[in-house]
């Protein structure tokens, strides 16, 4: 069991089952003598019964965590879903904020820094308007990057339905 801890901000750990982890299966990311998680891969490894994670001394249930991030990220639960499903399926997910999007997912059997992701995925709720305008710069930057765009829209029952858009010449 990964002993973890929050402050605030990030969700990290420098426990050897971390490392181990991390070797096996890329959850985290490797940064200054530790691993640093993802909010949601926290969450899923909560979840899992892989990670138990504290506030100073107290232990931070899923509950209890999950209120802490809503603060700062509103939409967390819904990226979540979209994160452990993706995950559950053998596909490794990792953080795309630096392409405007939620994740970036490699094919199975990849793994970062041997391979480019193959999407960047954007989670919607199903009753959140997308905009057109948005949809549009979304999949501009998927193909400048030679990504595909996978549009993840998570319904009342948190069931997915995803939407590829890759560009096809003519």
């Amino acid at each position: 069991m990964i002993q973890a801890h929050y402050n605030g901000e990030s969700v990290f750990s420098n426990s050897n089952e971390a490392f181990s982890l991390y070797e096996k299966s890329r959850l985290g990311e490797k940064i200054g003598g530790r691993i640093e998680y993802l909010h949601v891969e926290a969450l899923f490894l909560i979840g899992e019964r892989k990670m138990e994670v504290f506030y100073g001394k107290k232990k931070l249930g899923f509950n209890e965590l999950i209120a802490k991030i809503k603060r700062k990220d509103k939409g967390v639960e819904g990226k979540l879903v979209v994160f452990s499903d993706l995950r559950k399926k053998g596909y490794i997910v990792k953080t795309a904020l630096k392409f405007g999007a939620e994740f970036r997912v490699y094919e199975r059997g990849v793994k970062p820094g041997e391979d480019h992701a193959k999407w960047i995925v954007y989670v919607v709720r199903e009753n959140e308007q997308l905009k057109w305008h948005d949809f549009a710069g979304k999949n501009r930057i998927a193909h400048s990057t030679k990504k595909n765009l996978l549009v993840a829209i998570v319904d009342e029952e948190r069931d997915i339905s995803y939407y590829e858009v890759e560009w096809k010449k003519l």
